[in-house]
């Protein structure tokens, strides 16, 4: 599948959403394959209507290929959860990522963290080339050496702006 000819859309929905089930079924089942854990305990909580809780499915030609989602960590760092694109190497993730990134900023988030496993040198990868940097275990994945969590400053296209000219 090539995204050359063919733009992915992008919409806000919800995890509950019957085209995103098999999506987060496909994570679920790619993540307990690699790394003996599927990584639905750390995505249970979901609150529908509260607007800082954010899920993103993405579209190529109607299909739902991809998906992630923001949920609160505290008023101003949300946290990255179930990022994934049905279809490698096709630009899905990056659209949904920078996505995410733009409802978060209009949410009110001021930065992203999110953490995935040390083995899972794609994602670290993926994370770093789109911005993100390596900061300490936070939470639940604090001592766990397995783990490894990234964060990146949101900033508007002002900041942006404003910074690039200093």
């Amino acid at each position: 599948m090539s995204t050359a000819a063919t733009t992915i859309q992008l919409e806000v929905s919800s995890p509950q959403a019957a085209e995103a089930q098999p999506l987060l079924d496909a994570l679920s089942e790619q993540l307990g394959t690699r790394f003996g854990s599927d990584g639905r305990a750390s995505f249970t909580e979901w609150q529908t209507g509260d607007s800082r809780y954010i899920f993103l499915l993405a579209r190529l030609e109607g299909e739902a290929v991809g998906c992630g989602a923001v949920r609160p960590l505290t008023d101003t760092v949300g946290e990255v959860k179930r990022m994934f694109a049905k279809y490698s190497r096709q630009g899905i993730g990056e659209a949904v990522l920078q996505q995410l990134e733009t409802e978060a900023s209009q949410a009110g988030y001021t930065e992203l963290w999110l953490e995935t496993r040390e083995a899972n040198t794609e994602a670290c990868r993926f994370y770093l080339k789109n911005g993100y940097q390596r900061r300490p275990n936070y939470g639940p994945y604090i001592g766990r050496d397995h783990s490894a969590c990234f964060g990146k400053l949101l900033t508007s296209s002002d900041a942006a702006e404003f910074l690039s000219h200093d």
